[in-house]
């Protein structure tokens, strides 16, 4: 009899155990947006010309790559410029990168999860603090917090002020799902396709925000699928970000008639299968820089938003 109210007794400590076990997991501090996509480049100068006067972005220092350039659409948000590694192929994508409140609880948390974490977060010489782990498919990720004081846009025109979302090929939904959503939190907003019927865009905001990751399924022709091999302007589309904005039809008109589109690829402006007007004008290096309202003038197809639009910055 005393063995079994012993064996009760321990049962009942490992139960009330658990509740302060779970209490130890760490949580996920808030992910409030995007902070960058990194790109490769072997036409630095083409680029500076490209990001600086025809987008109106401001160029600013590397803190945590000094081979890199920033150039900054807003405070905390840039695209990264990198030299192209030798024998890097058609890939232009060097990184994505996510806000954080806190990078250390961050790293902490992913860790909990199974995720391969570096052994420390590390500091940038502009005192953010960063580190990077890779997704499902190998896209290199990173998690940053911003320094206390943004950089000043003081003499800069950027023809938007917000990244609204960027995108990267994806082969598999479901796989990148098991980080993005199961992991991250990231929550539905919308998916869509070319044709009726068929999923080749997928978008996920982020969990505390309303800026978004949009998985590109395709290549090609609706339902085609991603094709083994791809050429640096198939891949360029595919690899992209966009950049908020109030009204096409006078940022369109500002950029032609400033002379900015001169000399750039560029398609548009029509309204996408999402219902929102946009825009594409293409980098020196073939990525796709898309230009997009925030806020749709008719019915998407293919499934209704499922989250609030992102808002335009207050000034």
């Amino acid at each position: 009899m005393k063995r079994f109210i012993c064996l009760a007794a321990v049962f009942t400590l490992a139960l009330a155990a658990l509740p302060s076990a779970r209490a130890q997991q760490p949580a996920r501090p808030p992910i409030t947006g995007i902070s960058h996509i990194s790109f490769y480049t072997s036409h630095p100068d083409k680029s500076r010309r490209f990001f600086v006067h025809d987008i109106g972005l401001k160029k600013m220092p590397d803190p945590i790559n000094p081979t890199g350039v920033r150039y900054y659409i807003d405070s905390d948000q840039f695209v990264e410029i990198l030299p192209l590694p030798a024998n890097e192929g058609v890939n232009r994508l060097a990184q994505i990168g996510f806000l954080t409140t806190n990078a250390r609880r961050l790293r902490l948390y992913l860790q909990s999860r199974g995720v391969k974490v570096p052994a420390h977060v590390s500091r940038a010489s502009d005192g953010s603090y960063w580190f990077n782990v890779t997704d499902p498919e190998g896209n290199l990720v990173q998690f940053l917090q911003p320094p206390p004081h943004g950089v000043s846009m003081a003499g800069a025109h950027p023809i938007g002020r917000h990244m609204i979302h960027f995108g990267m090929l994806v082969h598999s939904r479901a796989k990148e799902d098991t980080f993005y959503r199961n992991i991250l939190g990231f929550r539905p907003y919308w998916y869509g396709g070319m044709q009726t019927g068929k999923v080749d865009w997928v978008s996920q905001q982020v969990p505390n925000g309303h800026d978004w990751l949009e998985y590109m399924l395709t290549s090609g022709p609706s339902g085609s699928g991603i094709p083994t091999h791809i050429s640096q302007r198939q891949l360029g589309v595919l690899d992209h970000f966009s950049i908020g904005i109030v009204n096409m039809e006078h940022a369109v008109t500002i950029l032609s008639r400033q002379g900015r589109l001169k000399g750039n690829r560029y398609n548009g402006p029509q309204i996408g299968r999402d219902g929102k007007w946009q825009f594409n004008i293409y980098a020196p290096n073939d990525a796709r820089v898309e230009m997009m309202e925030y806020t749709p003038v008719e019915k998407p197809c293919c499934s209704p938003f499922t989250a609030a639009n992102p808002t335009p910055p207050k000034r």
